[in-house]
């Protein structure tokens, strides 16, 4: 097998490498190192030379050229990384994936220390205190380190080469089938506002496990429906079973239906049945829809208890599982009961995702071009390349990581939104994500909240932005012809639809984005965005006008 050593500059990874290499007789490959020869030149000139951008394409390149993991049990290969290899997620699909990952963690005095001795210079930390140089790096790169298993890099080099034996005699050496649930690899690991979230593949039942375990659950109550217990519920439900869990089910409606008061009343009915406990968590195991409700099941039952999401569709993975909200409909309007109940753990398997049907991995982008039209411009240019392969189901989009990449970017861009603004409080922060959703949500009530999914309407709502963002000026054009040819290209909200307008403004009038009686609008500027309480009504009814067909006078209302 393969050994990855991961960790802050100064950690250590040369050393112990190059220890373990020698004990196995095994091939030491140093990322830096294969860098330099292959630049010709030592990494604080190409820094110096060509930038921070040019070395991460090489180090990308360097990792790339690693080729395929070697599947002996035993080890044969110990790989040492740069500081910052695993920052991009792609790095992290082919380091991680089917090789055993050792973080190497340590104090930052401790480093910062080692560094002053080093012959070696550190681009990131030369001519900055190493101390504070240090903090920053571990507060920005933890949650990749994470994800690999964590050594105190103070250690003795003999001590760590024998704890590093001893998990690699504990750990398979594949990453296990693409499809299953029940083994894989962590990408990402992160305490948050928002729980505790862990990306990865192949990982739903560990991980639920050991979240289960931690909360000190005597039973595993697992929320779902019919079609992610299918998908995903039932094989998860499983695994738990024969590590030894007691499982109780509670099974909700598909889709939008979940999302009724009297079903959560007959849900809280049986869990008065068996008994659930205050200190008992409740498992989400679904799409959005799913999560909204078993969300709001668990913020009221008891007056709350603990939530884990297991988000098994592209929407709730980067969007609806995030963040604390949770809601039911009612005929006036959508989530208009809910209430916010933080999560205390997030799991998302990219592997659930490869049985999805196309119409919803499709939809789910409505929600990701979003994101990237807040201004992340790593999410849009990755949209712009992969997103048809990654809505088609394309296998060269799950295997080459692109998927991977889209649920890691548009989910951690949503952690750090609510995480600096929890209970959307004011014009700041997390009314963000409401971008598209102003006339969005009222297209899905215009349909009965089932003809439209979520991210088709979303989308139709980002026209309607960017066009009334223009409009006033507010988005330059570039930008909104940029973020209709990325929908135009994805398929989505191509085709007027056949709502009466009387029907959509009469939803949009019921909108919880509403202050002092305006509804306010998140509108895309050239890099980010501006919320406007002063749009004329006249631009809404004509900009929504443009994105509905022409019903008759007898269909409901203004056409």
């Amino acid at each position: 097998m393969d050994v990855v050593l991961v960790g802050l500059p100064g950690s250590g990874k040369s050393a112990v490498g190059r220890r373990l290499a020698h004990r196995h007789d095994a091939a030491y490959v140093d990322l830096d190192e294969t860098i330099e020869r292959a630049a010709g030149r030592k990494i604080p000139e190409i820094f110096a030379e060509q930038g921070e951008v040019a070395f991460r394409a090489m180090e990308r390149a360097a990792v790339e050229n690693l080729g395929a993991p070697d599947p002996e049990a035993v080890i044969r290969r110990v790989v040492a990384t740069g500081g910052g290899a695993v920052v991009h997620p792609r790095n992290r699909w082919a380091l991680y994936r089917g090789r055993l990952p050792i973080w190497l963690d340590g104090r930052p005095e401790v480093l910062a220390q080692r560094l002053r001795r080093s012959p070696n210079v550190r681009p990131l930390v030369t001519g900055r205190d190493p101390i504070g140089a240090i903090r920053s790096l571990a507060r920005e790169r933890e949650r990749f380190y994470a994800a690999g298993h964590r050594l105190n890099s103070a250690s003795e080099v003999g001590t760590l080469v024998d704890r590093v034996d001893e998990l690699a005699a504990g750990t398979a050496a594949g990453p296990g089938d693409a499809g299953d649930v029940g083994s894989g690899a962590v990408l990402l690991r992160a305490d948050t506002a928002s729980g505790h979230v862990v990306l990865g593949e192949g990982i739903a039942a560990t991980e639920l496990g050991a979240a289960l375990g931690h909360a000190r659950a005597r039973r595993a109550i697992l929320v779902s429906e019919p079609g992610a217990w299918g998908a995903a519920g039932a094989s998860i439900a499983e695994r738990l079973a024969a590590d030894g869990w007691s499982i109780e089910q509670v099974m909700l409606p598909e889709g939008e239906a979940a999302k009724r008061l009297g079903v959560v009343e007959e849900a809280a009915r049986q869990l008065a049945g068996m008994r659930a406990g205050r200190d008992e968590p409740l498992v989400a195991i679904g799409g959005g829809a799913l999560g909204d409700a078993a969300g709001f099941l668990a913020a009221t039952w008891l007056r709350g208890v603990p939530l884990i999401h297991v988000p098994t569709t592209l929407v709730a993975q980067i969007d609806s599982s995030i963040g604390g909200k949770t809601g039911v409909d009612l005929p006036e309007g959508k989530n208009l009961v809910g209430a916010f109940h933080e999560p205390t753990a997030v799991i998302i398997d990219v592997a659930v995702l490869r049985s999805l049907p196309e119409r919803q991995r499709r939809a789910a982008l409505g929600e990701a071009v979003k994101m990237a039209a807040l201004g992340d411009e790593q999410l849009f240019a990755l949209l712009e390349t992969d997103g048809e392969a990654i809505a088609s189901g394309d296998e060269g989009a799950f295997e080459s990581g692109a998927v991977a990449e889209v649920v890691e970017r548009a989910a951690w861009a949503k952690v750090l939104v609510v995480t600096a603004d929890e209970r959307e409080q004011g014009n700041a922060g997390r009314i963000s994500l409401n971008l598209g959703h102003s006339l969005g949500h009222a297209v899905e009530a215009a349909g009965g909240f089932g003809e439209q999914l979520h991210g088709e309407a979303v989308a139709v709502g980002l026209r309607a932005a960017v066009r009334i963002g223009s409009e006033l000026g507010v988005t330059p054009p570039d930008r909104a012809a940029r973020v209709e040819k990325l929908l135009t290209d994805l398929g989505l909200a191509t085709a007027p639809l056949p709502y009466s307008l009387g029907a959509v403004l009469d939803a949009m009038a019921t909108d919880k984005k509403h202050a002092s009686g305006n509804l306010r609008w998140v509108l895309p500027t050239a890099d980010g965005y501006e919320v406007r309480a002063d749009v004329p009504s006249e631009l809404v009814e004509r900009v929504a006008a443009g994105l509905l067909a022409p019903v008759g006078a007898g269909s409901g209302g203004r056409s």
